[in-house]
């Protein structure tokens, strides 16, 4: 078995791809991390998704092609020309709603709001690095909380590294959280969040 044979991308990502390309942007999520999206999304009928780091996109498109017709993502990032690339291609699906706005304040709202979601996948500082708790807090019991990128990347800065090893520390040490690591594309952790007792 080769897990990059038969990935079936979604339809719009190839024109994502050479967008994300043509604006020079390094951060996008790689393939196996989107078909891993996919396949968990799928698992969340009727379901509130939310993408901390949209991107040009590319985990946006994979996320949709896992959802349901009743679900729906909410998808923010403080990049306007990247989120722009997302907007063009994805843009006319009426179950994502775009933000531009700093991750820290969209959490904020989320938490003033009340919303809870069903499914995390943080691609960004906010929710990940910073404002964990604030993430988790908007998790329903049973939801899912992803992080991708916990193996070295040729972009990190050298400061970098404690900062993931902290991270994953910080995940094993909670107790609502149930956690895999996985030693495969960029390094993913999938957690679902426990009922308290």
């Amino acid at each position: 078995m080769l897990d990059t044979v038969n990935l079936n991308p979604p339809s719009r990502l190839k024109d994502i791809e050479e967008a994300t390309q043509a604006i020079r942007f390094m951060m996008a999520s790689d393939q196996l991390t989107g078909s891993l999206l996919r396949t968990l999304a799928t698992t969340k009928p009727a379901a509130t998704f939310l993408e901390l780091g949209t991107g040009t996109g590319m985990g946006t498109a994979w996320l949709l092609d896992g959802m349901d017709s009743r679900s729906t993502l909410l998808t923010v990032d403080y990049d306007e020309q990247a989120i722009s690339v997302a907007q063009r291609y994805l843009g006319q699906d009426r179950r994502v709603t775009f933000y531009t706005r700093d991750g820290a304040v969209f959490l904020q709202e989320l938490k003033d709001q009340g919303l809870t979601v069903d499914f995390i996948f943080a691609d960004t500082w906010p929710g990940k690095y910073t404002q964990l708790g604030d993430a988790l807090q908007l998790l329903n019991v049973g939801g899912l909380y992803v992080v991708d990128d916990m193996l070295p990347q040729p972009s990190w800065p050298e400061d970098h590294p404690p900062k993931v090893s902290n991270l994953i520390s910080v995940l094993e040490r909670r107790r609502d959280l149930r956690l895999t690591k996985l030693n495969w594309s960029t390094g993913l952790i999938v957690a679902a969040k426990l009922a308290s007792d």
